[in-house]
Order: structure tokens, then sequence, then C-alpha cells
């Protein structure tokens, strides 16, 4: 897929493709697209599930259980792994993903009851194994911030993934439950360069900002890491050693780092992206990523899909075993402990029941 929409401010798609669950789809006529048109507006819709921790088996993730806030994700990325998500609500990965915004609004009482369970084994539980908990939204609805009262009154260990420097409005909870060893923050840097953030992931926080808040966390005496994500052949590769520096100039303790993944209708997003933005880069960048991914834009498998294979892929984590060990920093994340949580009291049974 081409797009044959120029960019549009402050998203990081320039449409709508075809879901690939559904038989019918709607294509605009292009001679009745207005480039001078409105952007589309973000919508907020109810999420009606009934149940918040969600649990995965993959290998290649460090951790079992995670929270979701919202789906879908204002930040725009384009390059997003989780827009084809979207498709199983019978939406699309594209403007949809970014624009259409399902909200948990029952999350934290959801997240108390499940807590409360005997069933509940004490664990680490990541905020969010999808979509970014501090998207712009969350300044206004809190529902993260909510979540991390009753974590934080549970005493149950966290480990947070975000872009966004709205993270530090919960200094007073995370620093609270860093005194147990429960909590834990991955701020997420693709790039140092600020006008290719500015087009790659849209709503996300600006870099320095990103630097700023791994800061404000460390001093906080928060566990904080940077994450590398995604690393981008041919494209941001090379910032690797930068980025690590600056990370761990800011108080950064641990690193780690993710390779470009495009499943789905990502890979043609995200081919029209380069097409509109990197025309000049476009081969160079889709012809490294397929050299780490056996000839292909994705490779889904287990042990491969976050590292990749093959040489350039070796030279990338080489580099970043190098760039670790220049600004003395781990490539692993802090040990989280379960050994302060606390099962809050069951509610008072009733003396009619």
């Amino acid at each position: 897929m081409t797009s044959d929409r120029a960019a549009i401010r402050g998203r990081g798609a320039a449409e709508n493709p075809p879901n690939r669950f559904e038989q019918i789809a709607y294509t605009p006529d292009p001679d009745t697209i207005d480039p001078e048109g409105p952007a589309p507006e973000t919508q907020f819709l109810k999420d009606p599930s009934r149940s918040l921790i969600t649990y995965n088996e993959s290998p290649d993730v460090g951790f079992e259980a995670s929270i979701n806030p919202y789906r879908g994700c204002e930040h725009g990325c384009i390059y997003c792994y989780a827009r084809p998500t979207h498709e199983y609500l019978g939406f699309s990965a594209g403007l949809d993903f970014e624009t259409k915004i399902l909200v948990k609004e029952d999350a934290p009482e959801l997240l108390r009851r499940e807590l409360s369970s005997p069933r509940w084994k004490p664990q680490v539980l990541a905020i969010s194994g999808v979509t970014d908990p501090y998207q712009p939204v969350e300044r206004r609805l809190r529902l993260t911030r909510r979540c991390l009262e009753v974590l934080a009154e549970f005493r149950n260990p966290v480990v947070i993934i975000t872009k966004n420097h709205l993270v530090t409005r919960d200094l007073d909870l995370l620093g609270e439950m860093a005194l147990h060893e429960a909590a834990a923050v991955y701020l997420s840097v693709t790039t140092l360069d600020s006008r290719l953030a500015r087009t790659m992931e849209p709503r996300t926080s600006h870099p320095t900002r990103r630097l700023a808040a791994i800061e404000a966390l460390s001093r906080a005496g928060v566990s904080t890491g940077v994450l590398v994500a995604p690393v981008i052949p041919g494209l941001t590769d090379h910032e690797m050693p930068a980025i690590i520096s600056a990370a761990a100039k800011a108080g950064a303790q641990s690193a780690g780092y993710v390779l470009l993944r495009l499943p789905h209708a990502v890979a043609p997003l995200f081919e029209a992206w380069l097409t509109e933005h990197l025309p000049e880069r476009k081969d160079k960048v889709l012809n490294r990523i397929r050299a780490i991914r056996g000839g292909r834009l994705n490779d889904p498998r287990f042990g491969a899909r976050m590292k990749g294979e093959g040489i350039f892929a070796e030279q990338i984590e080489d580099l970043f075993t190098l760039s670790c060990r220049k600004a003395g920093i781990v490539s692993r994340g802090p040990n989280l402990s379960t050994a302060a949580f606390r099962r809050a009291a069951p509610a008072q049974p009733s003396l009619f029941e």
C-alpha cells in the first residue's frame, strides 16, 4: 500500500487501511479529499471490559501480566506494533488507532477486585504492554494514576513503559512504591532528532522531555531505565550510543532495546510514511529491515521478533552492549520484589447474606 494522502499534522498515519478481518472496506475518492480540511478529531469511547489484568506466555517479553487502561493511542507513532490490535475492535490500524481511543473507565475498580481475589498471585504488573498509559488524555482522566494508587495500596510491584513526561506527575506514588522495591519506569526513546520525532511519533513528549523524566524519576529514588525502541535499521540505529549515553547522564540505571516490528497493516503504513517523509532513505531502510527479518518486513517468530537475525542484527546487539559498557549502565532491569505485598481487607459482609 502506498498512500495517496498527504501527511496530517499531529497524526502518524495519513489514512485508514482496510481491516484484515472485514470483507467490506470504505475507500474515499481522492478527488473529494480536501488537503486543507481539518485534521480528524480524537474520539473517546467507553470500553466495556469486565476484567483488567491480561497475561501473555511470550518468552520475548519480560513480564507475564499487564494492564492497559486505554486501547488505541493518541501518540500516533507510525511504527507502533500495537496498531493491528484495533482491528479486533472493528477499526482500522491507521488513523482509527490514534483517533478512536477506548477508555476503561472502571480500570481502578477492576484492578482492586482482581488484586483482592485469593486467586491473585503477587507478581510484577506492567503498565502497559500495548498502548501508552500516559498518552495525552491521561492528564484529564487520570486512570493510570488511579490504578497506581491501587497498586501502591497493595504494594504490588509495577513496571511502566512510556514515551511521555507526564509520568513524573505520579512521582509521589512511584517514590512510595520504590521504598519497597516495587516500582520501575522505562522511558522509551527512539531518536534524539526532534524533527524526526515530530513526524514519526507526533504526540509524544519531546526527546529532551523524556530525558528530563528519567532525571526526575531517578532523583526520586525510582529505578529508571531507557528503552531504545524501536531501533529502526538504516534510520535510527546509529543513534543508540548517543541515546544510551544521554539517558545514563540523566540517571538511567539500566537499558534495553527492541528492533522495529511491522506486523500486518503496520508494514504498509510505515512504508507509506517513508514515501511521504523520507523518500530518499526509503529503499535503504526497507532493505535493511528485510536483511534482519529473513527477507521480509516482519518476522513474528519468538526468539527473533525482538532482536532480528543476521549480520546487521548482530552489529546492533554489539553496539548496544558496547554503548551500555561505555555509559556505565547494565543491560538488564531491576529485580522488583513482591515481599511487601499486602492484600486489602475484604469488604464487610452484609448481615442479610
